[in-house]
């Protein structure tokens, strides 16, 4: 009896296990489905969607006379008028009146070199001049005496009331006082021309702007010794250098193969690297007619319409040479967009801007148009990125992937 009721209690393991793996496939396949259904619910409202590939430019600014450059060329900034003011003579530099950027005008005295020997030589020119006009005076009164004698002897000769011995020692006399006037003269020229002398030699000492200019070097300090060719030791050749700002322009080379492009008073637009957010009119001054033959350029004069107290000798510049004058309006630079990034919505223009990997629709009034360019008014600003050429299928907020160039 007892081994009957124990092989009534035996659990059946195969019927339980095949309904328990039911289970679990009824379940997997519920779970499987709900997300298929939530996959396609999350496609249909947007929120997972493939990313359509597409090209972006970026909104930049330019001059409008970028687009109607015919050739462009870099060089430097130089002065047509530049000196190396120096004195005529060796003395040691006693007085310097200016520094680097003092504006200094045709004759106004820069510095000045010692010069008491000068001085001295010129004050004894001046002494003897004196000396040579007292001459002249004692000299005319001597014939004027001379004169009034020989004019008295002439009246008494015919009398008889003198000899003739005495009418011609007076005669003598005063033919003898007209020379001494003519001598006395002839040195006070000679004395004027030395004294003349002496205040040039006085002069050399004092060293003048030869011109309107800006000091651009300080070569030398009080004390050096400054002579016109700097052989000794230790001796400057110059004071200081100066330019007329007035006479800036800019030096380029230009490509022989591309010379034909470019003829005299042709208008040109400056760019100078050290004043990047500015544009300067130009014209071409002389095409130099000599070819440098290592780098088979010519160098071609660009001169600045307009002056600029930042523009500076030895500055890089850059030159567009342009088909036509610049118009006053078109000197300010402007806001543009690739005009294939623009599409028609209506009546109104919009652009398609990437913001991170979706797209923003954002409307654009567009401007002018510069070539394949178009001009943006408002709505975007410069650096932002567009979409050119969207497709059909992009709108608010689709997911893009940028397209690698």
């Amino acid at each position: 009896m007892a081994n009957e009721d124990l092989s009534k209690l035996k659990i059946e393991k195969s019927s339980r296990f095949k309904q328990s793996l039911g289970q679990k496939k009824i379940l997997y396949g519920a779970v499987a489905a709900g997300l298929v259904l939530l996959i396609i619910f999350l496609y249909m409202g947007g929120v997972i969607a493939r990313s359509v590939s597409v090209e972006a430019v970026s909104v930049s600014r330019i001059y409008p006379a970028q687009t109607f450059s015919s050739l462009n060329a870099s060089g430097y900034v130089v002065a047509q008028r530049k000196a190396a003011v120096a004195s005529k003579i060796t003395g040691r530099l006693v007085s310097l009146l200016v520094s680097e950027g003092s504006r200094v005008k045709k004759g106004q005295l820069i510095a000045r070199l010692e010069n008491e020997d000068a001085v001295a030589a010129r004050e004894q020119a001046k002494a003897n001049r004196t000396v040579a006009q007292a001459n002249i005076e004692q000299a005319k009164a001597e014939m004027t005496e001379a004169m009034l004698a020989f004019n008295r002897n002439k009246r008494l000769i015919v009398n008889g009331s003198i000899s003739k011995m005495e009418y011609e020692n007076s005669e003598i006399r005063c033919n003898r006082s007209k020379a001494a006037v003519s001598s006395a003269e002839a040195s006070l020229k000679a004395a004027t021309a030395a004294l003349q002398a002496a205040t040039v030699a006085e002069e050399y000492a004092l060293i003048k702007a030869p011109f309107d200019a800006v000091v651009l070097t300080k070569n030398a300090d009080i004390g050096d010794i400054v002579t016109p060719l700097g052989a000794a030791a230790n001796a400057k050749a110059a004071v200081v250098t100066i330019a007329d700002m007035n006479s800036l322009e800019v030096e380029a080379d230009v490509s022989e193969s591309s010379l034909y492009l470019l003829k005299v008073g042709q208008p040109c637009q400056i760019q100078l690297d050290a004043i990047p957010d500015s544009r300067f009119r130009g014209v071409i001054r002389t095409i130099v007619p000599t070819a440098d033959r290592a780098k088979a350029t010519v160098m071609v004069k660009v001169g600045f319409v307009d002056t600029d107290p930042r523009i500076l000798p030895e500055m890089s510049a850059k030159v567009a040479f342009l088909s036509r004058l610049v118009k006053p309006e078109e000197m300010k630079p402007r806001i543009v967009v690739n005009s294939g990034a623009l599409v028609a919505r209506g009546n109104q223009q919009i652009a398609f801007l990437v913001a991170g990997n979706q797209v923003v629709e954002t409307p654009v009034q567009a401007g002018e148009p510069f070539g394949e360019f178009v001009e943006v008014v408002s709505g975007l600003k410069e650096g932002d990125r567009v979409v050119i050429k969207p497709l059909k299928e992009l709108k608010n907020g689709t997911k893009i992937k940028l397209a690698e160039k």
